[in-house]
């Protein structure tokens, strides 16, 4: 067997075909399904973008209704769910919360039948139903209220701000919600997708596939970003600091939170799009104390860095657009995942198609031959440092 050339994070080695999703970085285009994201943004939301990815083309008025029907109508979670969420420590992130209670689904929903078209149907609707309902209960729940009940009559952006607070969102904020919901809706094999394809290769339930991408997509690397930008705007504080602290993190060769990306060379066209968006909030809600930092900051970066292909990517202006509707810092990558879940859904759907288990190979470089030495003889190498599990009995402590 020949050995292929190691590159770290698999970097440019394709994964799989797909017919879901398409980049071009040099140029900034993202397509679903051959669509430009610019079109979508504009002319479609969140639910007929779902369809689009997960079943591959655009529904009929019939079936959009249908789909959209069957979600509104599968909001609520099991009381069992609910008092599990009590139980969580309330200063544990909404993450952790997310990717437990989307595990948990696996239990209520233990049937495991994937050539079964209906079951898959049914997982996608539980999926991209509950999921938001589960952010937006365990966020009143850590604060001591019981979560607030969704409402059918609203559609699925308005039904999650309503949900936060018991509040009926102006009908701006949420068509904003829900476009940018769709601009996080899918992004080709990313990492999140990909450790979705891995875990859907087992032939695993389709919620125990969705918690795994969640635990993915919680790194900072990842969906954490746009959390991390908002924490770097207030760390700088004034547009006047703006310059030192790049020339700063420039010169150390410092990652800059919401900067850069693997594939695009340009500015991330979804970032674009968030960037007017959140112009729009400003403009009906009033302007945000970071964004003139901002600004000075994609100025700073693109004369420092935009040689290099550095700019904008879509953490960079999504976290100031949440600010202005409200939504909680540490909620921001909670509703990545919300958006997610439909390109997580639409990989795993064609994973099953042809699926074969994913078994990447390893470039090895222990050692060989190595004898078992007997305990007994064995040198102690912790004399100049210790083990981790050898502690005295005065610091050994019931956890």
């Amino acid at each position: 067997m020949t050995v292929c050339e190691y590159r770290p994070g698999l970097e440019g080695i394709p994964a799989t075909e797909s017919g879901i999703s398409y980049v071009d970085g040099q140029n900034g285009i993202l397509e679903y399904r051959g669509i430009r994201i610019e079109e979508l943004a504009l002319k479609s939301n969140f639910i007929e973008a779902a369809y689009l990815l997960i079943w591959g083309g655009l529904p009929t008025q019939q079936e959009l209704d249908a789909f959209e029907y069957e979600i509104r109508h599968h909001r609520r979670l099991k009381f069992r769910i609910r008092d599990m969420m009590k139980c969580f420590p309330e200063s544990g992130h909404p993450m952790d919360a997310l990717q437990a209670c989307a595990a948990a689904l696996g239990l209520f929903y233990s049937r495991r039948e994937l050539d079964d078209p209906a079951y898959i149907q049914k997982a996608v609707v539980r999926l991209l139903a509950k999921i938001p309902t589960m952010v937006a209960a365990f966020q009143l729940i850590r604060k001591g209220n019981d979560p607030v009940q969704p409402r059918d009559d609203l559609d699925y952006a308005a039904n999650f701000l309503y949900m936060l607070n018991e509040q009926e969102p102006d009908p701006l904020a949420a068509r904003i919600f829900d476009i940018c919901l769709t601009l996080h809706a899918e992004h080709t094999i990313n990492a999140s997708t990909f450790s979705a394809m891995v875990t859907a290769s087992t032939l695993t339930d389709p919620y125990a596939v969705v918690a795994s991408a969640v635990g993915t997509l919680a790194g900072p690397l990842h969906g954490g970003a746009n959390e991390e930008v908002i924490q770097m705007l207030q760390d700088i504080g004034s547009v006047e600091n703006v310059r030192p602290f790049v020339e700063e993190r420039v010169a150390h060769k410092a990652k800059i939170m919401g900067f850069g990306h693997r594939v695009y060379k340009v500015k991330d066209p979804r970032a674009v799009i968030l960037q007017k968006l959140a112009e729009q909030l400003f403009e009906k809600f009033g302007q945000d104390e970071y964004y003139a930092i901002a600004l000075e900051l994609e100025s700073v970066v693109t004369e420092k860095l935009g040689k290099k292909g550095v700019y904008p990517n879509v953490d960079f202006y999504s976290g100031l657009v949440y600010r202005k509707l409200g939504i909680p810092t540490d909620l921001f990558t909670p509703i990545f995942a919300i958006a997610r879940v439909a390109g997580w859904l639409a990989h795993w759907k064609e994973q099953l198609a042809e699926n074969r288990i994913f078994r990447p190979t390893q470039i090895y470089t222990g050692p060989h031959a190595q004898s078992y030495v007997p305990l007994a003889e064995r040198p102690q190498i912790w004399d100049k440092q210790p083990s981790p599990f050898v502690v005295s009995n005065a610091l050994r402590s019931v956890s």
